[in-house]
C-alpha cells in the first residue's frame, strides 16, 4: 500500500519568516498568537492541492529557531500549545498532514541542561549530555568550560545522542509532539550529522507511536543510502537533484539532471525534491532565464521523489542569502495578498499537484529514460496499467521529438491540457514549446 507520504506533494513554510516574529525572543515574553495567519492559509493549500506541510522549526526557541530553549513549548513567537493543536487539527480537516523540525542535533544556550552546567559546572548531572564538554578550557562565551558546537557556532551546543539519557529525552519529546499535537512526521535538521545509532533507534520508537510516522533528514552530501533504509529514515533531502534543477537549465545540460536520477536509483522515489528552501537562493534567483520556471517544475513534479515547494516560490519570489542574513529568503507574506502575487506559474503548479495526486505513476512508478539530448529529455514513469511520459526541453524554440511508449496504448492524452496523440508504431510525436513541458498518460490495452 502507498504510504500518504509517497502521495503528497509538500507545502514548506518557515513560520517565524512568514509571520513576520521578531528575531528575539525575551524568555519572560507573552505568547503572542500567530497561528491565526497561519491558519488563513490551510484553504489556499487545499485549493493547490498540496496534500502535506512541513512547517517548523516551531520549538520554544532564543532567535531563529534552531537554537532551542524548550522542546515542549511552541515558541511563544507564534503562539501557544493550544494554539498549534488547533492549527494542526484544521490541516487534517482539509487532508493535509503536517511534518514540523526535529532540532536534535543541538540546542541553545537557554535550554535547561545547559543552564544546569553554567549554574553548578562539574557538579551539574547533565555533563554527559554535550559533546566534547570539557573544564580544560572556556568557550568564547566566556563559559567555564568548553563544548563542541555545531560547525563552531558556540551558541549551538552539541548534544551528546550516544547518552541514554538524552536518548530518552528526546523520544519521549517526540511521544509528546504526537500525542499533544497529532503530528505526521519529523523532518530531522543536520541528519547528517546525526548519531546513527540514534536515527536506528528513532525509527524504531517512532514506528510504535503513531502508524506511517514519517522521518525525513536534512542531508546535503553524502550517499543517501545510508540514511534511507528500512532501519533508520524514511528520506532525505535530494540535494543533488536541487542542484542540477537549476544548473542542468542554466547550462542548457540535462545529461546532468538525468545522470543525477539515473544515480540515485533505486532510492528515486522515496527522497524528498524540492527547487529551493529556507537555506537556499530562491529557484527566481539562480535561474537565469525564467521561461524555464514550466520545464523545472515539470521535472520536479513528476520524477521520481517526494515534491516539496517552498513558499512564496509559486509566485515566482526572488531570494538570496548573504553572509549577514537569510532574511531575503524568509519574507513576511499575508495570504490575503495573493491575489496580487499569482501568476501563470501558480496555476501551472495547482495542476501539476493535482495530476500527481491522482496518478500512481507519478508516486511510486518505475523510472525509464526515453530520450535525452543537451535541450531535450524525456522519461517514463510507469505504473499499474498505464504509464506518464514527461517530456521538457530547455530550448529557446520549439522541438519535435519521436519518443518510445513503454506500454501497449493507442493514444497519449497530454494532462496539462488534454490534447490527445495517436500512438503510432510504438511511438508518439511531441511538439514541446521552448521553457516547457508536456506530460501525456497512456493507457494499456
Amino acid at each position: 500500500m502507498t504510504a500518504w507520504y509517497e502521495k503528497s506533494t509538500f507545502y514548506h513554510i518557515y513560520p517565524l519568516g512568514l509571520t513576520g516574529a521578531p528575531k528575539l525572543n525575551p524568555a519572560d515574553g507573552p505568547a503572542e498568537c500567530r497561528f491565526g495567519e497561519l491558519m488563513r492559509w490551510i484553504p489556499y493549500l487545499r485549493s493547490m492541492n498540496f496534500g502535506a506541510l512541513y512547517i517548523g522549526p516551531l520549538f520554544e526557541s532564543s532567535t531563529h529557531g534552531y537554537d532551542t530553549r524548550d522542546y515542549r513549548l511552541v515558541d511563544r513567537r507564534l503562539g501557544t500549545n493550544e494554539d498549534f493543536r488547533k492549527f494542526v487539527a484544521l490541516c487534517h480537516e482539509a487532508g493535509i498532514r503536517v511534518v514540523v523540525d526535529g532540532v536534535f542535533n543541538h540546542t541553545g544556550r537557554e535550554f535547561f541542561a545547559f543552564r544546569d552546567i553554567q549554574e553548578k559546572g562539574p557538579g551539574s548531572s547533565f555533563c554527559g549530555w554535550y559533546r566534547g564538554l570539557s573544564f580544560d578550557w572556556r568557550s568564547p562565551y566566556g563559559d567555564g568550560f568548553g563544548y563542541e558546537a555545531w560547525q563552531g557556532h558556540y551558541e549551538l551546543p552539541c548534544l551528546n545522542l550516544q547518552n541514554p539519557q538524552v536518548k530518552e529525552y528526546l523520544f519521549d519529546v517526540i511521544r509528546f509532539w504526537i500525542d499533544t499535537f497529532d503530528i505526521d512526521g519529523i523532518r530531522l535538521d543536520c541528519a547528517n550529522v546525526l548519531d546513527f545509532g540514534f536515527m536506528r533507534e528513532l525509527r524504531s520508537r517512532t514506528e510504535g507511536m503513531k502508524q506511517d510516522f514519517w522521518l525525513m533528514g536534512e542531508v546535503i552530501h553524502g550517499e543517501y543510502g545510508r540514511w534511507v533504509n528500512g532501519e533508520m529514515l524514511h528520506s532525505v533531502t535530494n540535494y543533488e537533484l536541487h542542484k542540477g534543477l537549476y544548473s542542468g537549465h542554466n547550462d542548457h545540460n540535462y545529461f546532468e539532471i538525468a545522470h543525477t536520477v539515473r544515480r540515485l536509483l533505486p532510492l528515486d522515489s522515496r527522497l524528498y525534491t524540492f527547487v529551493d528552501n529556507h537555506d537556499e537562493d530562491r529557484l527566481a534567483s539562480k535561474l537565469r532565464d525564467h521561461r524555464h520556471f514550466f520545464s523545472v517544475y515539470t521535472l520536479l513534479f513528476t520524477l521520481p521523489g517526494i515534491p516539496s515547494v517552498y513558499y512564496g516560490s509559486e509566485w515566482g519570489f526572488e531570494g538570496r542569502r548573504t553572509r549577514e542574513s537569510d532574511d531575503m529568503l524568509r519574507p513576511c507574506v499575508s495570504i490575503a495578498d495573493e491575489p496580487g502575487y499569482h501568476t501563470d506559474l501558480t496555476d501551472y503548479i495547482r495542476t501539476l499537484c493535482m495530476i500527481r495526486a491522482r496518478e500512481e505513476a507519478l508516486q511510486t512508478g518505475a523510472y525509464r529514460e526515453l530520450l535525452l539530448t543537451n535541450r531535450q529529455y524525456a522519461f517514463a514513469r510507469t505504473g499499474s496499467g498505464s504509464a506518464i511520459i514527461t517530456a521538457v526541453n530547455n530550448d529557446d524554440n520549439p522541438a519535435f521529438i519521436s519518443v518510445p511508449v513503454p506500454i501497449h496504448g493507442e493514444e497519449a492524452v497530454n494532462l496539462l491540457d488534454g490534447t490527445v496523440l495517436p500512438v503510432c508504431d510504438g511511438r508518439i510525436g511531441i511538439t514541446i514549446e521552448g521553457g516547457q513541458g508536456a506530460v501525456y498518460k497512456i493507457k494499456g490495452v
